[in-house]
């Protein structure tokens, strides 16, 4: 049977959609092609019919992921004050809710460390997205310069993915909780104090 170009499209998003899941959860190599296939209701001989490669599905699944979790920053700051955005994206994102859920949460901290691993093209493309998430944080951050403002994003990501990554493993416990506490505190002292500095910097200047 032949299918259109639109039902072959549909159901190469959902290998894409189920593998960013399973990936986050079980890792880059922790799970086969037979068993992501499976997760979508396919066989595993119609791998190649829509992948060249696992390495082309983990780099579709990982990007599909990133994408997801700015699409979420977009939702959640929305309708708040500028000022306030950077904070309820560190919020959430060091929250016991995103720990204990990583098969639907930032590939950063689920998948970074494999990834740096693997072979120039993956890591490329993941830089990629790496690099318009921080742009994304970057937009969140108000009365600053651009410079200022993306090199604060970069710290602030680089906190809340650490902190992520240390707080899964210490699991459900008081040290994990205690870590996701420390490290919004750090990412949003770091924001206030960036702020403040361009704020005395403009007045100085007018």
């Amino acid at each position: 049977m032949r299918y259109s170009r639109e039902h072959k499209q549909e159901t190469h998003d959902r290998i894409v959609k189920k593998a960013s899941v399973r990936l986050r959860e079980k890792g880059a190599h922790g799970i086969g092609v037979a068993d992501l296939m499976k997760e979508a209701g396919l066989t595993h001989g119609g791998f190649y019919a829509h992948f060249d490669s696992r390495e082309a599905l983990v780099i579709e699944a990982f990007a599909y992921a990133m994408d997801r979790s700015m699409e979420h920053w977009r939702k959640l700051t929305g309708e708040v004050a500028p000022e306030k955005r950077l904070a309820l994206i560190a919020e959430s994102y060091l929250s016991t809710l995103h720990r204990d859920n990583p098969g639907h949460g930032c590939s950063i901290p689920a998948l970074g460390a494999e990834i740096a691993r693997e072979s120039p093209k993956t890591r490329k493309a993941f830089a990629g997205k790496l690099d318009e998430m921080i742009e994304a944080l970057t937009d969140t951050i108000p009365n600053m310069p651009r410079k200022a403002a993306r090199k604060q994003a970069i710290a602030t990501l680089a906190t809340m993915a650490g902190t992520m990554l240390l707080a899964r493993i210490a699991g459900s416990s008081e040290l994990s909780d205690e870590m996701l506490k420390a490290g919004r505190e750090h990412a949003l002292e770091g924001a206030k104090r960036e702020s403040t500095k361009a704020t005395m910097l403009k007045k100085k200047q007018n």
